[in-house]
């Protein structure tokens, strides 16, 4: 572990063993016992941070004595939970090149998770290095200093026996270019790049008349591939690669779009679950090497709001998009001593979080909120506004899910205690003009979305919100917590106009700016090029770290108009309410549920939306009352009842007035 100030080993033990079983029916061929031997291998160092040397010459084995048989529990080992870590869509350079030393530079046009296969031929003893980066400086120049301590980097010793081809058994790195260095007799042959990922199918897509934002949509699949590795980490590449839970709640409803992640983050849920402390904090991320290696001044790397939140946010998505309640049940004890603990450590309905990183309550608030000196990675935003909504984010939605799933007594506690929270809100942060008392984009999007503004404040909230954005020129001004929630919560209260300009702003901090700046993944900061070409600070710049992808999502739902509904979850039912983009011209969606694939879009035609969508067998659809004028179904003058119109399973066209 390397995200201390120094590299932890041996968190997971001190001891290699292993335990193998090959089964032909009931009848076991082969397993591990003190007949096994061993030796060394070609591999003579590896690690997901250092890279890999291998020596082609040891590949003969060389036996240094027999196994040693160890006393293990096996009734602690659980089968893979998730897929398999697979490759996919290997890549040939678009690109070749000689740096001033007469090394040789790959650009691979896609930044990846993966690695780098080789094929070389030349003498014995000759060796190739390859170190990865993500990026160039201005003038072309090799830079991998954002990796920081981690080398990333292979290196092949070969045997001399004509054309050898080696990948690297035991690692993985997060790059886009490759530059290789030869020593001795050899030459290349051939280079190309790997992916790697747990998730390697794609369920779903969205495409538009702006290609800019269909690269966007393909970024944020390629960070989600390049992070879906065994875990969701944060970044693929520097000295880190930790399953941040932050990170995770808040990209879960686009992966849930974009791939089958169920099993994945299932698996994932119960490693945050089993890393929960006795008091109920969450950790920071998960598997958490600091719960068992606590060293002086460690502190707890616990107890974030927006981060332990996780155990309630993705098993609700999971809920919403596959139907399982089991994922809820199994998660329940975990959620209550979350909320409990939230109440705990504010002693009532408004948190005040621990300022000193990282004691328990420390918040990371609205995380890399691009306002003022938006290089510096502490929030701007009232900590004790964001730190509350989730505490009434949190609460609220265990209450719902007590409910779903029979357990009365907690629903009433906690239904009881999220109003409690939502009227001391309201007290707290509300002036009786409506105005927030953090008067910033995040506060009003997270208010809005998660229905904090009290009615008598309704009108006059919405006016400050737009004044907010309309004197930060459109630019976006939220940071981890407060990007999933902005443009939603516009398309919400009636400002899709301002979600539009937001959305398709090419200016930093923007998403767009990122695809004209050539990026192929998600940035972890929104300028981490800057307009000058400059990499800005590379002690944290990640250029594959999905966080910020979140806005798919909204592009699934509410541009695409498709959302999963928790009346009748895993797309039995699903809520039909696109939100048109004018600027878009035109906007396609499509999944894959466990019912069949799901399409829609729209175009427009003068003043007239024309959309068409499609839905499987067992999946039906449901137009809210009130949303479209003159609205047509399937050409005839829709009869739209109080709660809205239901569409059956096949394809439906609709029509209706634009604005």
């Amino acid at each position: 572990m390397m995200s201390r100030d120094k590299s932890t080993p041996n968190i997971w033990g001190t001891r290699i063993a292993a335990i193998a079983e090959i089964v032909d029916g009931d009848k076991v061929i082969a397993a591990t016992d003190r007949s096994w031997k061993s030796g060394l291998s070609a591999v003579t160092r590896s690690g997901i941070y250092y890279g890999e040397d291998y020596d082609a010459r040891l590949e003969a084995l060389e036996e240094t004595g027999g196994v040693e048989a160890l006393d293990f529990d096996t009734g602690k080992l659980v089968a893979h939970e998730a897929e398999p870590v697979r490759e996919f869509e290997h890549i040939k350079p678009v690109e070749t090149w000689q740096d001033e030393e007469g090394r040789a530079v790959c650009d691979f046009g896609q930044n990846i998770g993966g690695f780098v296969r080789l094929t070389v031929r030349g003498a014995a003893g000759a060796s190739v290095l390859v170190e990865n980066s993500e990026v160039l400086g201005p003038d072309r120049e090799f830079d991998n200093r954002n990796y920081r301590s981690a080398r990333g980097a292979l290196s092949y010793t070969l045997k001399g026996d004509g054309e050898e081809i080696y990948a690297p058994l035991f690692t993985f790195m997060g790059f886009r270019y490759a530059r290789l260095t030869i020593s001795g007799d050899a030459e290349l042959v051939s280079v190309e790049a790997v992916p790697i990922s747990s998730i390697t199918e794609v369920a779903g897509g969205f495409t538009s008349g702006v290609p800019a934002v269909d690269r966007l949509v393909q970024n944020t699949l390629w960070s989600l591939r390049a992070n879906f590795i065994e875990v969701p980490t944060d970044c693929p590449q520097r000295d880190e690669r930790m399953g941040w839970t932050g990170d995770a709640q808040v990209f879960a409803g686009t992966a849930c779009w974009m791939g089958d992640v169920d099993l994945f983050l299932r698996k994932y849920l119960r490693d945050v679950i089993h890393d929960q402390r006795e008091d109920g904090a969450v950790s920071h991320f998960s598997p958490d090497p600091t719960r068992l290696t606590a060293q002086p001044g460690d502190g707890e790397w616990a107890g974030s709001t927006g981060w332990g939140d996780v155990v309630v946010i993705i098993p609700w998505c999971l809920y919403l998009h596959y139907g399982d309640r089991d994922v809820l049940t199994e998660s329940f004890p975990a959620m209550v001593r979350w909320v409990d603990y939230l109440w705990g450590i504010s002693n009532g309905p408004i948190v005040h979080p621990n300022p000193v990183w990282p004691e328990n309550g420390f918040t990371f608030g609205d995380w890399l909120q691009p306002v003022g000196d938006n290089r510096k990675p502490r929030p701007t935003i009232g900590e004790d506004c964001a730190a509350t909504i989730y505490h009434f984010i949190s609460t609220e939605l265990t209450a719902r899910i007590a409910g779903l799933i029979g357990e009365e007594a907690e629903q009433k506690r906690l239904a009881a205690r999220a109003e409690e929270i939502r009227e001391a809100f309201v007290r707290e942060y509300f002036s009786a003009s409506g105005r927030l008392a953090h008067n910033d984009q995040t506060s009003y999007a997270l208010a809005f979305l998660y229905d904090l503004v009290p009615e008598e404040h309704f009108e006059a909230a919405k006016t400050y919100f737009r004044r907010v954005i309309e004197s930060d020129n459109y630019l976006i001004g939220t940071g981890f917590i407060g990007t999933p929630a902005l443009l939603p919560a516009l398309s919400k209260i009636g400002m899709s106009d301002l979600a539009e300009k937001m959305f398709l702003n090419r200016k930093v901090p923007g998403w767009l700016y990122q695809v004209e700046r050539g990026a192929t993944t998600i940035w972890e900061r929104w300028d981490a090029i800057g307009e000058d070409g400059v990499i800005y600070e590379p002690s944290m710049n990640s250029y594959n770290h999905y966080a910020y992808g979140a806005v798919c999502q909204w592009l699934f739902e509410a541009v695409g108009g498709i959302s999963p509904t928790a009346e009748k979850p895993g797309f039995d039912l699903v809520e039909v309410a696109p939100k048109v983009l004018p600027a878009l011209g035109h906007a396609e969606m499509w999944h894959d549920c466990r019912h069949g694939r799901i399409e829609a879009g729209w175009q427009i035609n003068n003043d007239r939306v024309s959309y068409r969508v499609t839905l499987p067998e067992g999946c039906e659809g449901l137009i809210p009352a009130g949303l479209y004028a003159s609205l047509k179904v399937d050409g005839k003058p829709a009869e739209m009842a109080e709660d809205g119109l239901m569409l059956g399973s096949g394809t439906h066209e609709l029509e209706f007035d634009l604005g």
